[in-house]
């Protein structure tokens, strides 16, 4: 068998991993580490997180870690990403990517999740002292942080000339008020071009690892499984029209569907908008005992960009808006540099 065969083999193979099963619902609201669930990037978000296709970028190390193999012409990829999410929590995340030539390429992230200055009542209101004896918070500050925290480290490289293939190892840390809990997962991704108008498929499984324990408690890591692809209809040298798509399937959740678009003009201007079908006000139908419980928040996402090439380098700035039911609508920005 030839290495070519083999190679394709290997991501045929990536394509036809099944569905998480139907049993994985039962983790529904157990899954640790929820943090990474949130989309990371100004663009990616913009495009409605439908970006499992998306090449050379350091910031699919968030994503699909494929997608971080840079070309050849590139040296190195970087992006630092800012948001407010839901709730007056601040998150940032970083990533660097290096070309090693034939080597691969090699991707650092951090992710950074969480608050500060949270209001602590001590009060337990406990007279009997068996019921003291089990109290398990001595702290006596008047408030107290969260955060969560995710290192992660990628390996990528071009098997072929059209085929991608990267894998990430992490290390999730979540603290609450003193207590923490960590956690490692990995992350398996694959990148195809069918041909030479842009068609891309791609495929990844991330966060299968260990889970977070906080006391007696054990969440495993939010488990999730896509495929996507992504089209150029339209590739001038002045105007350029990507459309994608992302078929989701999380462990602790039903099927969904992501579909974005990015429109550039001159690769200087660029605008995006996406919406997740399937997501908007979905729920988990509900039992025997109880009405069905609204599981997702999110509704359209729109955002846009500026690039600007100094000597042979792009620096762009991107921003995103997010809807959000019921709640404050969702602003991110990324700052991205490429040499």
């Amino acid at each position: 068998m030839t290495s070519g065969i083999r190679r394709t083999l290997l991501f045929i193979g990536l394509l036809a991993l099944p569905s998480l099963p139907a049993e994985a619902q039962r983790n529904a609201g157990r899954n640790g580490a929820a943090f990474l669930k949130v989309g990371v990037g100004a663009r990616e978000v913009g495009m409605g997180s439908a970006v499992s296709s998306i090449r050379n970028d350091a910031n699919q190390i968030f994503w699909n870690p494929a997608g971080t193999a840079l070309r050849p012409d590139q040296t190195f990829n970087a992006s630092l990403s800012y948001g407010s999410w839901i709730g007056d929590i601040d998150y940032s995340a970083a990533a660097i990517g290096y070309n090693m030539g034939a080597m691969g390429t090699v991707t650092v992230g951090v992710q950074a999740f969480g608050v500060s200055g949270i209001a602590a009542n001590r009060e337990n209101g406990f007279t009997d002292p068996v019921l003291n004896d089990l109290v398990t918070d001595t702290n006596t500050s008047d408030t107290y942080d969260y955060l969560d925290l995710a290192v992660s480290a990628t390996y990528s490289r071009y098997v072929i000339d059209r085929l991608s293939l990267g894998a990430t190892a992490k290390v999730i840390n979540e603290s609450i008020d003193g207590e923490s809990a960590t956690a490692f997962g990995f992350d398996f991704g694959s990148v195809y071009d069918i041909n030479e108008s842009g068609w891309r498929i791609a495929a990844r499984l991330t966060n299968l690892g260990t889970g977070l324990t906080f006391y007696n408690q054990d969440n495993p890591l939010p488990l999730t499984f896509s495929i996507g692809s992504s089209i150029y209809p339209v590739n001038t040298e002045e105007t350029r029209v990507m459309l994608s798509v992302d078929a989701v399937k999380p462990q602790d959740a039903q099927q969904l569907l992501y579909g974005g678009a990015e429109v550039s003009f001159y690769d200087l201007v660029f605008l995006r908008g996406g919406y997740k079908f399937n997501y908007s006000g979905s729920s988990d139908g509900g039992t025997d005992a109880r009405e069905a419980v609204d599981t997702t928040i999110e509704n359209f996402s729109l955002g846009g960009g500026i690039q600007y090439v100094v000597g042979e380098n792009p620096i762009g700035i991107d921003y995103a808006f997010t809807s959000m039911d019921l709640l404050d609508p969702v602003h991110r920005v990324t700052l991205r540099i490429g040499l």
